[in-house]
């Protein structure tokens, strides 16, 4: 992502230097929602959603951690003695990683993940960040290749949103616009602003476990478990492993 179009990183940069402001999303509908995510971002281990910190414990191994954000996910696991690699697409969120003391983290598009980066045994997947799937077609395909990136014993671990649960017309009316074309309901198309700056247009997916089942189908993954979130009824983590 070039300088000028790195709204999310400038965000999270803002929050580490002490001057935190709302993540504006922009949806291509025209629907926009402001929330503040910075905390969570930036956030130790000890206040994460407590769906989250469950889900840690099926983390082993080497790992990739996919969207690496603020770098909290990489932080707890160096803490525990883990070697991880973060990646981002998100310079900005690079170098808020490296100023919180990430060892190894690259900037790099989840599409571009392949076997230069080693082999791994778990790949993380945190904070809705299954949306980098983006869509049915691009999530078959990186599913592939996250199982010839991974070892025998490889899993992943990561966390969506079930949108079925909403009954705001806004979304639902979102959800049929998608059937017509095609795509899944929970399949958006958005970009993240902040101050003068904003991020290009890109697909974003959220999916129920059984959508996720279908999209594991054939790939090498099958859907373990899930662990659901006792706050919002909509998120949860899945555990997702070779077989």
């Amino acid at each position: 992502m070039k300088l000028d179009e790195d709204a999310y990183g400038a965000m999270i940069l803002a929050a580490l230097d002490g001057r935190p402001s709302p993540e504006i999303v922009e949806r291509d509908d025209g629907f926009v929602q402001a929330a503040s995510f910075h905390e969570t971002y930036l956030a130790p281990f000890r206040r994460w959603p407590a769906h989250n910190r469950r889900a840690m414990r099926f983390v082993r191994g080497r790992v990739l951690d996919v969207g690496c954000g603020g770098g909290r996910v990489c932080l707890h696991l160096q803490q525990r003695g883990l070697e991880v690699v973060g990646i981002d697409n998100s310079p900005g969120a690079v170098e808020v990683c490296r100023r919180r003391g990430v060892l190894d983290v690259r900037v790099c598009p989840i599409e571009d993940v392949d076997k230069s980066l080693g082999v791994f045994d778990t790949i993380v997947i945190f904070g809705n960040n299954v949306g980098l799937f983006a869509s049915r077609a691009k999530a078959r395909r990186l599913l592939r290749r996250f199982h010839a990136l991974t070892s025998d014993r490889g899993r992943i671990v990561a966390e969506t949103r079930d949108i079925y649960g909403t009954d705001d017309p806004d979304h639902l009316a979102y959800h049929e616009i998608n059937r017509r074309r095609g795509r899944l309901p929970g399949q958006v198309r958005v970009r993240i602003r902040y101050q003068s700056l904003k991020t290009p247009w890109f697909d974003y997916l959220m999916v129920s476990p059984d959508e996720l089942e279908d999209l594991l189908a054939g790939t090498g993954w099958r859907l373990a478990r899930t662990i659901e979130s006792i706050v919002s009824d909509d998120m949860y983590v899945a555990v997702i492993e070779k077989g």
